[in-house]
């Protein structure tokens, strides 16, 4: 009933003393139909509807959960981006550009820091190679095209999957999350920094404690 009422506009009522117009909702079809052995209630063109339903079909269970979480993950992807209020370009542009910043920025650190610096470069630009490598291109040569368009034109450029060629992810419209390239950068190397603190691993045992 309360999906009802999102949908619909209404307001529920406890009581029939209580109903005035200003209570009323708005549906412009409600129709029963069957679905395989079970019947459902359709309610379609509402004003303005707060809650909706999603009918999936498909031939089977496996292709059902697919598509169902296709659907999750573009909702989830949309909510991202009104929350933060920004998108980033995507197609592995940001992280090109970042391992760019950071390669200009290595001769600036003294000593082993360099290292790092280069490795995280280098783990930044894994996300264009697999996306060239998924795609059925060579990931070397892609890359290579990407960071040198990027060098020329000073925009972010990302891996075209359909014709491994370089792109302006921004002019073509493949975005990412904000709030999912920052979870990112923050976990890697909150994990890399925990597992380089360990000194040691230890092994465990068989239970003794089995009877």
């Amino acid at each position: 009933m309360e999906r009802l009422t999102l949908a619909c506009g209404g307001v529920a009522l406890n009581s029939l003393d209580d109903l005035n117009p200003d209570c009323l909702g708005h549906a412009g079809l409600v129709y029963e139909y069957t679905l395989g052995e079970e019947k459902f209630t359709f309610i379609e063109n509402c004003n303005n509807p707060r809650s909706v339903t999603l009918l999936i079909k498909g031939p089977n269970k496996h292709t059902l959960t697919q598509i169902k979480d296709a659907i999750r993950d573009g909702l989830r992807a949309v909510t991202n981006a009104i929350d933060d209020g920004c998108v980033v370009p995507g197609a592995g542009a940001v992280e090109v550009a970042m391992a760019e910043a950071l390669i200009k920025y290595k001769p600036s650190v003294k000593g082993r820091a360099q290292l790092g610096v280069q490795a995280f470069a280098d783990a930044l630009l894994i996300i264009p190679k697999v996306l060239a490598q998924n795609s059925g291109f060579d990931l070397q040569e892609t890359l290579v095209k990407v960071k040198a368009e990027h060098s020329e034109s000073g925009q972010l450029v990302g891996v075209d999957l359909n014709t491994g060629e370089p792109m302006v992810a921004a002019e073509v419209g493949v975005w990412d999350n904000y709030c999912v390239k920052k979870q990112l950068l923050h976990s890697c190397t909150v994990i890399a920094t925990n597992i380089l603190l360990v000194d040691e691993i230890m092994r465990a045992g068989m239970s003794s404690l089995k009877g």
